[in-house]
């Protein structure tokens, strides 16, 4: 059944892009066969209960499954010639567009109803790429989570062992500046970093070096619907991914068993390490930032 809001407020643009049938239905099928190899290993260990302690973070974590990679949008003012007999006709955020049997995203009512929510990821946005990136966290809040527990979050051992691994904490100065990052830190790791993140300062802290920022674009991408060209999407999972993998071989954990090589941010060499990949994410996020800052601004 055709979504039941109201449409008749709606105009679509006065000179949306239009792409053929056959050009958009190759540009969904692309997408999909990407989506399916950027999840096809996680869906497979899913229906085996196996966990794997790196890759299931952007399924579990953000809570998005698969199902929200696969799905193909082609962003505002795209007419789809020849769609109405699509099944995306009856998905919401559709509506007819203006060349007989067209669909186009319809843009403006899910910015009527989640107005609220496209300028908070805004102003996160505008201020995350508006700051310098900091390179001096070494990835530090991953040994702050385990920092004087005994037990720990992932049933993973730690590389160095707990005495090892509190001493590296000890021995550096903690300047995490991402809230859901913080929010995990032990109680006592909390007094030990220069800044005291919340929520309510995410926008004034915030910043492109940050490893959770960079793959929080993924985030933002999924909560901007279909406003959002399925390209962008993807490319913002696969840097979230790529972020989460040097993310967890920087952490206290032994993931020998699994494929990964460390990145010993406790010696110089590993902080190097660590800091040209950092710089590298930093610039694609960057990158994607702004793609997302126009869509939410436009």
């Amino acid at each position: 059944m055709p979504p039941a809001y109201p449409r008749a407020v709606t105009i679509a643009p006065p000179h949306p892009t239009a792409l053929v049938a056959d050009d958009w239905r190759a540009r969904e099928a692309a997408h999909t066969q990407r989506a399916h190899a950027l999840t096809s290993a996680h869906r497979e260990r899913s229906a085996r209960h196996e966990p794997h302690p790196v890759e299931d973070f952007l399924f579990t974590y953000y809570s998005y499954k698969p199902a929200v990679l696969h799905r193909w949008h082609p962003g505002e003012d795209v007419e789809l010639r020849d769609a109405a007999s699509d099944a995306r006709a009856s998905w919401r955020w559709y509506f007819p567009g203006r060349s007989p049997g067209s669909l186009v995203v319809d843009g403006e009512a899910f910015r009527a109803e989640r107005g609220g929510l496209i300028a908070n990821v805004a102003t996160i946005l505008r201020a995350t790429a508006g700051r310098a990136p900091g390179f001096g966290c070494f990835g530090l809040h991953e040994w702050a989570m385990v920092y004087r527990q005994r037990e720990h979050r992932h049933p993973v051992p730690l590389r160095l062992g707990r005495e090892g691994t509190d001493a590296v904490v000890e021995a550096h100065d903690l300047r995490c500046t991402h809230f859901d990052a913080f929010r995990f830190f032990t109680p006592e790791a909390v007094p030990l970093n220069r800044e005291a993140p919340t929520r309510e300062r995410q926008a004034a802290l915030e910043q492109p070096g940050c490893l959770h920022a960079g793959m929080d674009l993924y985030k933002w991408a999924v909560k901007l619907g279909p406003l959002v060209p399925g390209d962008l999407l993807l490319d913002t999972f696969e840097l979230a991914r790529e972020i989460r993998v040097l993310d967890m071989r920087a952490s206290p954990y032994d993931l020998a068993d699994w494929g990964y090589d460390p990145v010993r941010i406790e010696t110089a060499e590993g902080k190097a390490a660590y800091v040209r990949a950092q710089r590298g994410f930093a610039e694609r996020g960057q990158a994607l930032r702004a793609r997302l800052l126009e869509i939410a601004d436009a």
